[in-house]
């Protein structure tokens, strides 16, 4: 179960809404916290403020201290009569209960029922020569001094303790609602922050399973599998993918199917015939003469040919094809192979017309053999499919940094639509061609992976005089 992607994702997304429910609960309270205290603050200058109102008027009633000093009762009322509004306190009957007149007495914290100190018990009153009326010596040196004015004279001192206060009760009780409110929500907020997390986790998997049932469907060689895109995100992007996957797998296994049919089928035809001619040798209906074995031959060197291509196309197709380059003339080059097969176009009665229009010559970084393999393949299709008469005509020529070779033939010529096709393994425009005069159409194959091999690039168009024009492109060395 742990290791199950619904189980980590569900991890993930929790934690994620746990640390922002958190967060967000960690910073309400301190900001409700800090808020409050201000508001307290505020209130409690008021009532310091009310307080030395009440002492002012006290005075000028009475015209001095003398039924406050020590008097624990007469303070306690002096307070509550400046904050009507709070009530009698519980650390009030506590305070009149106590056996000391000393100010403020000793209570405990059960006794306020409070963490905070209320006003009442942080206040001490101080003559004008700062001596003590109600208080104690104790905590003079912890007094914050507020001075009684009576007609712009100083007739006493208002002395507050230090202490974390709290208004009213009201108040208290508020801060403590809001407390357990926040507590309450954050506890529902990790409930729907849970659910929030199933949920997704559970989206996530369910999309991450229809991708993992199409890869395990695709490892046992179901290529017509397909994934629904049903958004635009990264995972209908990551859908998208998988389909494109699966429909290069299928193509690719089609195309392997195709070449094993085909390679079976070209290799049949040749065997069938040396097969016939063996048997009619051993049931004597030919005799065994130099021509049944020149015959023979014929066929077996026909049959190395189709294989050497298939060699060499495997080869090439691996990029194991070892490639010796260096710095040559490719004009040149094509001069000695086109010299090489001129009694072949002479035989056939076609004409070769030779038409450089480089200004000056020029090298590429190729390999001598494999560009002669290319040169001569292209000049043999020529020298076969040309029909007698005819004529070849190689353009040659160059744009900035490209070499331009141009093998243009005359009729016969190659519908457009079958163009393109010209390049793929055991493709002929004419299927019923017969064998012993045309190749196993691996040729072309082979020379578009050579062109590739050299970083160029290799086109069949349609020529000028209605046959087929091969154009290459080659980058020029610098």
């Amino acid at each position: 179960m742990f290791k199950s992607i619904l189980f980590k994702l569900f991890v993930i997304f929790l934690a994620i809404a746990l640390l922002i429910v958190a967060g967000m609960h960690f910073f309400m309270r301190s900001a409700l916290n800090e808020g409050f205290s201000e508001y307290i603050e505020t209130l409690q200058q008021e009532r310091v403020t009310n307080l030395i109102n009440d002492l002012t008027d006290y005075y000028a009633i009475n015209h001095n201290w003398n039924k406050l000093a020590g008097n624990k009762k007469a303070w306690i009322e002096l307070l509550m009569q400046s904050s009507p509004q709070e009530g009698t306190p519980s650390w009030v009957n506590y305070a009149l209960a106590s056996a000391n007149d000393f100010w403020p007495p000793d209570l405990t914290e059960q006794q306020t029922d409070r963490t905070f100190t209320p006003l009442g018990l942080r206040v001490m009153l101080l003559d004008a020569d700062k001596k003590i009326i109600i208080g104690r010596e104790d905590s003079l040196e912890q007094l914050s001094l507020r001075p009684v004015l009576y007609e712009e004279k100083v007739v006493a001192y208002l002395g507050l303790l230090p202490g974390k206060a709290v208004s009213y009760l009201s108040e208290l009780t508020f801060i403590e609602k809001q407390v357990d409110s926040y507590f309450w929500i954050t506890l529902f907020m990790v409930g729907v922050s849970a659910c929030v997390a199933m949920l997704l986790a559970y989206v996530l998997k369910h999309q991450l399973g229809r991708v993992t049932s199409v890869a395990k469907a695709l490892a046992e060689g179901k290529y017509d599998i397909r994934l629904a895109v049903d958004s635009n995100d990264e995972v209908g992007q990551l859908a998208r993918d998988m389909n494109d996957l699966a429909a290069a797998l299928e193509q690719s296994e089609q195309a392997r199917r195709r070449w094993v049919a085909d390679i079976s089928h070209e290799l049949r035809t040749p065997l069938t015939v040396l097969r016939g001619e063996l048997e009619a040798l051993q049931d004597g209906i030919r005799p065994l003469t130099a021509e049944a074995i020149d015959s023979l031959m014929g066929d077996v060197m026909r049959l190395n040919l189709l294989t050497d291509d298939l060699y060499q196309l495997s080869l090439t197709d691996q990029g194991a094809l070892t490639y010796r380059k260096a710095r040559i003339n490719p004009v040149e080059l094509l001069k000695k192979d086109l010299d090489t097969l001129r009694p072949e176009f002479e035989n056939n009665r076609i004409k070769v017309r030779w038409n450089n229009t480089l200004p000056n010559p020029v090298c590429i970084y190729a390999d001598p053999y494999r560009l002669s393999q290319l040169y001569r393949n292209l000049l043999n299709n020529s020298a076969s499919y040309t029909d007698g008469g005819g004529r070849l005509e190689i353009g040659i020529s160059r744009t900035a940094d490209r070499l331009l070779l141009r093998f243009s033939d005359s009729e016969p010529g190659v519908p457009a639509d079958e163009l393109p096709r010209l390049f793929d393994r055991f493709y002929r425009v004419d299927s019923s061609r017969n064998r012993h005069h045309g190749g196993a159409g691996l040729g072309m194959a082979i020379c578009s992976n050579i062109v590739e091999a050299h970083n160029g690039t290799i086109q069949a168009l349609p020529s000028a005089m209605n046959g087929l024009c091969i154009h290459i492109e080659l980058p020029i060395s610098p």
